[in-house]
């Protein structure tokens, strides 16, 4: 099969399916940020699309502004130039129903596993009963039954990484952002964390946005890789992963004889950005 990089929803195209705005666009986005009172550009004339109920994976050079499109796309910084939308409307601040994952787990020491998940629930005025019911039953989905009364202190990395998955998904977001959220993690913890997690967001029908250094991650993550080029960055090629109806056991996906095309293909396009 061809693993040739594709274009995918220019700007203005494709912003609705069947009538329904798309989660996410972005518009010749660009933001940088003041150096001694000169603007060091970060991310030049930027767009892409996210699908409801696709999972989309970022790669790009090292430092070349990954973490800075998610803040931006979050609302946590303001782009410079370019038109950010959620569910077809601008949001200005930070948009409602999406949930914002980062590599450190930030679990509140003195809360318990139970007591960090119901975190957000909590500041949204849900009500206690209820907000304990949906964080336990969230957290044993992710494997950690028996664990709700643990302090992240006894935990293990892998199982505070749950916690935090748990924390983000009780709250059900429409859309996750995810930035390198295992990157610390052993190659089997992330494995199984991986494969938890896409299955809740594919059978949830949310949209998930990961940003990952791991090219292997993310072609057996995603519908649709996006590789962006070095500083100032931009969208360098497209890949459209297509690997089999059954997208939920990304342990398996790996055997998958495709899947060490597309993992070279983006290689190769990283290689030549990072030069």
């Amino acid at each position: 099969m061809s693993v040739e990089a594709a274009t995918y929803a220019r700007p203005g195209e494709g912003e609705a399916v069947n009538g329904t705005a798309l989660p996410l666009v972005v518009e010749h986005v660009a933001k940088g940020y003041d150096f001694n009172g000169q603007v060091v550009p970060v991310i030049a004339d930027l767009s892409l699309t996210l699908r409801k109920g696709e999972i989309v994976s970022i790669v790009g050079p090292s430092g070349c502004g990954k973490t800075t499109l998610l803040n931006t796309l979050c609302g946590l910084l303001a782009p410079d130039a370019g038109r950010i939308r959620w569910h077809g409307r601008q949001v200005v601040g930070q948009p409602q129903n999406v949930g914002y994952m980062l590599q450190k787990d930030l679990l509140f020491p003195w809360r318990t596993a139970l007591a960090n998940t119901m975190l957000g629930l909590e500041i949204r005025g849900v009500a206690a009963a209820e907000a304990e019911d949906r964080s336990r039953a969230m957290l044993d989905q992710l494997g950690l039954h028996g664990f709700a009364d643990h302090y992240p202190a006894t935990l293990s990395g892998g199982m505070r990484q749950r916690v935090a998955l748990a924390r983000t998904l009780v709250n059900d977001p429409d859309v996750l952002l995810l930035d390198e959220p295992f990157a610390a993690l052993d190659f089997q913890t992330k494995l199984l964390i991986e494969n938890d997690m896409v299955s809740l967001v594919r059978k949830g029908g949310r949209s998930m946005l990961l940003i990952t250094h791991d090219i292997e991650e993310a072609v057996s993550i995603a519908d649709r890789v996006i590789v962006l080029t070095r500083r100032p960055t931009a969208v360098k090629a497209t890949y459209e992963i297509e690997l089999g109806a059954d997208r939920a056991d990304v342990i398996s996906l790996r055997e998958n004889p495709d899947f060490s095309r597309y993992v070279r293909r983006i290689w190769a396009d990283l290689d030549v950005a990072i030069q």
